[in-house]
């Protein structure tokens, strides 16, 4: 029997037909299948980025920082027309840069100046680097959640970024970074490091203003002074004076002492301890107006300027020392020497010092 004469004979209402079932509903939300195409649209043009940025487009801003985040070749070169483009529109911001160990409130800090900043008529944006992990190469970022009222303010624009192992590649890109903010009309930027080592001697290269966060309640406070960072700080806050305001005073106490044994620094400004309370908003406006009356200081003695030029003058040796890094790295045939050359440490064959000369003498060497 053929199968059309075994279907014509088929009983339709018997239950071992199989009926349409309920209609389902459609597994991907219209909003996100928008959203999805907006993701899949061809990228827009550098000179449209750049259009964006200047007439303070939020979404174009995120993008044009992205491509500045990417390492694909094509997009760093899409990332330069950019900030090249956005360059002469930069350098009228006020860059604070914030460290301090973790746990000291740097973010609570951060969301409670801005917060005060927007309501006064400035436009600021935060740049957090977030640490990643050394293990899985991952990385948080939620430092949005922890300035939930300033993430959702008009007039503020929170950016975190991955250290994703390398402060270097973190340094060129906040500084690029920058420049794209200031092209979109912020004001203030404020940079907030990982808290940890070298980030703070690299934030302080790219900021105006240098501020510390100390905690009272952190065990003796003079074991905790190291003199490197001191010496970069030009302003040190204790935060969370509210929980022992006597103990707060006493840390303020040795601080200040402590700086009177360190020579004035070159701007000429004497680094000052103040109290502060991030959760209550005590003393955060004593705290900006100190970094309004040091800028307008430095400004007046031309240590602003030359700290810029200065400044502008490490961006150039930090991007020769990538370049020829990733130089080095990208020569043919090296990759094989390298193996090579760490079998043979391994094995106590050669010294590293000595593997490293042969790499840097004849890098191409099979």
């Amino acid at each position: 029997m053929d199968d059309k004469h075994l279907y014509s004979n088929f009983d339709y209402d018997s239950a071992l037909n199989v009926k349409d079932g309920v209609p389902q509903p459609q597994q991907v939300s219209s909003d996100y299948a928008a959203r999805l195409r907006i993701r899949k649209r061809e990228e827009p043009a550098a000179d449209a980025l750049v259009e964006g940025i200047l007439r303070h487009d939020r979404t174009l801003l995120s993008r044009a920082i992205t491509l500045v985040e990417s390492t694909l070749p094509a997009h760093r070169r899409k990332a330069q027309q950019v900030i090249e483009a956005c360059l002469p529109h930069s350098g009228r911001s006020i860059r604070l840069g914030i460290t301090g160990v973790p746990g000291a409130g740097k973010s609570t800090l951060i969301e409670s100046l801005g917060t005060m900043l927007t309501a006064a008529g400035h436009r600021v944006a935060v740049l957090a680097i977030d640490p990643s992990s050394e293990r899985s190469h991952g990385s948080i970022l939620g430092d949005k959640t922890r300035m939930e009222s300033l993430s959702t303010d008009p007039n503020a624009f929170i950016r975190p970024s991955p250290s994703a192992g390398s402060l270097g590649g973190v340094a060129r890109k906040t500084r690029e970074i920058i420049t794209l903010c200031e092209a979109a009309g912020f004001d203030i930027v404020i940079v907030e490091t990982v808290g940890v080592g070298q980030s703070e001697v690299l934030a302080h290269s790219m900021v105006d203003f240098f501020l510390l966060l100390q905690l009272a309640n952190a065990g003796d406070e003079l074991q905790g002074i190291k003199r490197g960072i001191m010496e970069m700080a030009d302003m040190i806050a204790i935060n969370k004076c509210e929980i022992n305001p006597q103990q707060s005073q006493l840390a303020a106490t040795q601080l200040r002492n402590a700086l009177h044994l360190f020579p004035m620094p070159d701007s000429g400004w004497p680094p000052k301890v103040l109290l502060c309370s991030a959760y209550t908003s005590q003393g955060i406006a004593d705290l900006w107006h100190e970094v309004s009356d040091y800028i307008a200081f430095t400004q007046a003695n031309g240590y602003f300027d030359q700290k810029r030029r200065q400044q502008n003058l490490r961006i150039l040796t930090d991007t020769l020392e990538s370049a020829l890094r990733d130089r080095f790295y990208a020569t043919p045939g090296i990759e094989t020497r390298l193996e090579s050359l760490r079998a043979d440490i391994l094995a106590n064959k050669i010294t590293p010092y000595a593997a490293a000369e042969l790499l840097l003498d004849a890098p191409a060497a099979q």
